[in-house]
């Protein structure tokens, strides 16, 4: 189901664009995909080092997000979905860069398998990115916000800081839960997608893919 969703946001690519690719098992095959047409893009924008070094590995040129003014599109998966598109994302530690990189483009395609639709969002636990320093004091926050924050240990993002997982959160205003976490000193951003949400989901099932 994660391959059929990867390869079906490959007819959003447009010939001689620069793709923006984010991170995780359903991109891996997104990746795949896209190298059967390698030779029509100008290259790709990463939200990740592992993707950026599988890109490399099979020829795909990668661009700093700093070269480019916009994105066509951006393909990247997610943690939970809702009905309305908003989304967890960040279990791959890469939710910071996948912001920037979703900021950039005008369509975001979201690839996913069927266990990841709910009707509320909370139960994976919502990754927050934090400046080391900044820990204690963004936990104390986040429990005041009704979550229980959790150190995810041994855990360096890309950008060098650490990740907080809140549990036990019942997300109903995703975009106001968004606004408060992301105003908290400290933080870098929450692995909310609910200001910049999905535009397109395309939602792998046993019955082939589902468009949304």
């Amino acid at each position: 189901m994660k391959k059929a969703a990867g390869w079906a946001a490959l007819k959003y690519v447009k010939k001689d664009s620069i793709v923006g690719i984010g991170t995780g098992s359903t991109v891996n095959h997104f990746i795949n995909a896209l190298e059967t047409m390698k030779e029509q893009i100008k290259g790709v924008v990463s939200s990740s080092i592992a993707s950026t070094e599988r890109l490399k590995k099979i020829g795909i040129p990668v661009f700093n997000a700093n070269e480019v003014a916009y994105l066509n599109i951006y393909v990247d998966g997610a943690d939970e979905i809702n009905p309305t598109n908003d989304m967890i994302k960040g279990g791959g530690t890469a939710l910071t860069r996948e912001k920037i990189v979703a900021a950039i483009a005008e369509q975001f395609i979201c690839i996913i398998d069927d266990s990841k639709k709910v009707d509320v969002m909370g139960s994976f636990p919502l990754p927050v990115e934090v400046i080391p320093m900044a820990r204690s004091y963004v936990g104390r926050e986040l429990v005041k916000l009704g979550g229980d924050p959790c150190y995810r240990e041994g855990c360096i993002t890309d950008n060098g800081n650490i990740i907080l997982d809140v549990h036990n959160l019942k997300i109903i205003d995703a975009k106001a839960l968004e606004n408060k976490i992301n105003a908290i000193a400290g933080v870098v951003t929450v692995g909310l997608f609910a200001n910049r949400g999905a535009d397109v989901v395309l939602e792998g099932t046993l019955n082939g893919v589902i468009k949304s």
